[in-house]
């Protein structure tokens, strides 16, 4: 089967899995579909060959399979792959969003600035016309108030017709297309700086938000619900994996039937609580970013003050730079606002795939499970391994790496998100947070960390043998391969955003250590040029037998050419 009939088969599949679904009464979307049918696929327990195509038979078990787990709405590994899918298709880094809401912003000015690149206006009235455009395109571009309101575009007439009077409209419309549309953006930069430095004045500024007054309030009040979610679902956490632990310890208490539920809703809090973290980290960011710029924004208006002062005329040359820097800092004021709504509502979207917590494990199912069990949090269980550390002289061939040892250690990119790589194979799927102060094993190119000091010796024995376990239950498990980072090792389900950010390569560790080094006397093997020559004289008197000898071929060359050139002129009359 060549590879575009193959697409053409899987396309089918995808449709009618979809159809299905949606008879019965669930809209599924397209990626999710695609995404179910490759974990059906690698789930061994099915039984499909993907070295062979599929048959007859196949497609359609496959899709029962898949519309079977799709409609599985009482399942806690549906809703993470579900969250894993929306998340993917949804967040982009500040970079990207910015780039995009940017270009979307130039989209939308395009007719505005054809209408104003491509007039051809001779008459008052015409000039008048495109005047007036240009002035609603300056408020359109700096997002500062309403060109429908009439006391925002005499402000911004008026600051207009400081730097750019109409009388100057006849050069700008000779300019190239290209030429003009440059201006346009420069003027509006300048028109922002002139408005933000009269509202600072008090003389000005209708329209014209308060943005880092609203940022500055709006950050803590985005970043409290973002802790209070993350909290809630580390707590839950906490509370599956000591229930999971403790039956791990004690298999005779009746509680295996829960087992594998226990451990999907385990999968689908921690996937949330790393996506809280990207989330929470890009919320700091803005958070940094706002206070840096609320002191280049004071020092800007400060500057522009001083040289300004009571001064009746300054040079363009001094305030101009000063407008354009306001201007940058406010598109950056306002692009912060957007990431801030981008990352509040993505939040609000992902509560969406917790509900079947409380339905599956309501607080008085988890209260009789826990009983007598002791909850212990990520820092409780690292902290108890304080101290702790693997003895490097009881190997020989694997290599450790521990932080006082290693220079960028806690920038290493450590497998498995950080949980521990034994307890995660050796338990089928618990996840412990590993302390990376007990050593991390470099593997293959590849960090591990454990949970304690046995789990370290008993995973450096055979660590092949335990990866290879994780990779089988991440098969049976698919939502695993994203909360446990294993792209590398499914390349087919990779998520979008890491396909389109590039392989994303781990920090090679700088281990610091005593050396001594010497420098040879000669490393190169010697090289005698015989033409040198190191006396300034000599170099002198070359020169000047140099000049003599030119000058001599000129002497001697000169009349011939001057008798051709009288001859040629000669011939020519």
């Amino acid at each position: 089967m060549s590879h575009s009939q193959a697409e053409s088969v899987i396309k089918n599949i995808i449709r009618e899995i979809g159809q299905e679904c949606a008879m019965k009464g669930q809209t599924v979307s397209e990626t999710l579909v695609a995404f179910m049918v490759k974990a059906v696929v690698l789930d061994p327990r099915n039984e499909f060959n993907v070295d062979r195509t599929l048959t007859k038979n196949d497609v359609q078990k496959l899709i029962k399979l898949c519309v079977s787990r799709l409609l599985d709405t009482a399942n806690p590994s549906l809703d993470t792959i579900k969250m894993q899918v929306y998340f993917d298709m949804n967040y982009t880094n500040r970079v990207e969003l910015l780039n995009e809401q940017h270009r979307i912003l130039e989209a939308r000015l395009a007719p505005v600035s054809r209408e104003i690149t491509d007039n051809r206006a001779r008459t008052r009235e015409e000039l008048e016309s495109i005047y007036r455009k240009i002035v609603s395109y300056v408020l359109l571009r700096s997002g500062l108030g309403s060109p429908t309101d009439i006391k925002v575009v005499r402000e911004a007439t008026a600051a207009l017709q400081s730097v750019f009077p109409q009388t100057e409209l006849g050069v700008f419309l000779s300019l190239s297309k290209k030429d003009k549309e440059r201006q346009l953006k420069e003027l509006t930069m300048i028109v922002t700086g002139i408005r933000l430095f009269n509202k600072d004045c008090g003389k000005g500024g209708e329209g014209i938000d308060d943005l880092p007054a609203i940022l500055n309030e709006a950050i803590p009040a985005a970043t409290q619900p973002i802790d209070a979610e993350l909290r809630a679902s580390q707590d839950l956490a906490y509370r599956y994996t000591a229930v999971l632990e403790m039956m791990c310890e004690s298999p005779h208490r009746n509680i295996e039937a829960r087992l594998s539920m226990l451990k999907e809703a385990l999968f689908n809090v921690r996937q949330h609580e790393a996506f809280l973290c990207i989330i929470l980290s890009d919320v700091i960011t803005c958070a940094q970013e706002v206070e840096m710029m609320d002191k280049q924004f004071a020092a800007q208006i400060e500057q522009l003050k001083n040289t300004v002062q009571a001064k009746t005329a300054v040079p363009t040359s001094q305030v101009f730079p000063i407008f354009l820097a306001l201007s940058n800092l406010w598109t950056s004021f306002q692009d912060e606002i957007l990431l801030l709504s981008f990352l509040t509502n993505l939040t609000v979207s992902l509560q969406q795939f917790l509900g079947i917590h409380a339905q599956l494990f309501p607080d008085d199912v988890m209260e009789s499970l826990l009983e007598g069990v002791t909850v212990k949090s990520d820092e409780q269980r690292i902290k108890e391994t304080i101290g702790i550390k693997v003895n490097i002289s009881d190997f020989k061939e694997q290599e450790w790496l521990f932080p006082e040892t290693t220079a960028n250690f806690d920038q290493l990119l450590i497998q498995y998100r950080g949980f521990c790589a034994h307890t995660l194979a050796e338990k089928d799927g618990l996840l412990l947070p590993g302390n990376p102060a007990i050593g991390i094993l470099k593997h293959k190119e590849k960090y591990y960390t454990f949970s304690s000091k046995e789990s370290a010796y008993v995973f450096s024995k055979t660590p092949d043998m335990f990866i290879q376990l994780i990779g089988e239950k991440a098969k049976e498990c698919a939502e695993l391969i994203q909360l446990l980072e294993l792209h590398h090792q499914f390349e087919s389900l990779a998520p979008c955003s890491q396909v389109r950010s590039g392989d994303k390569r781990s920090m090679k560790p700088i281990t610091k250590c005593n050396s001594s080094t010497q420098t040879d006397t000669h490393i190169l093997p010697p090289t005698i040029v015989k033409s040198y020559e190191w006396n300034e004289w000599e170099l002198r008197r070359k020169a000047i037998k140099l000049k003599i000898s030119s000058l001599l071929i000129c002497s001697f060359y000169l009349p011939w050419i001057l008798h051709k050139s009288y001859r040629e002129s000669r011939l020519s009359e």
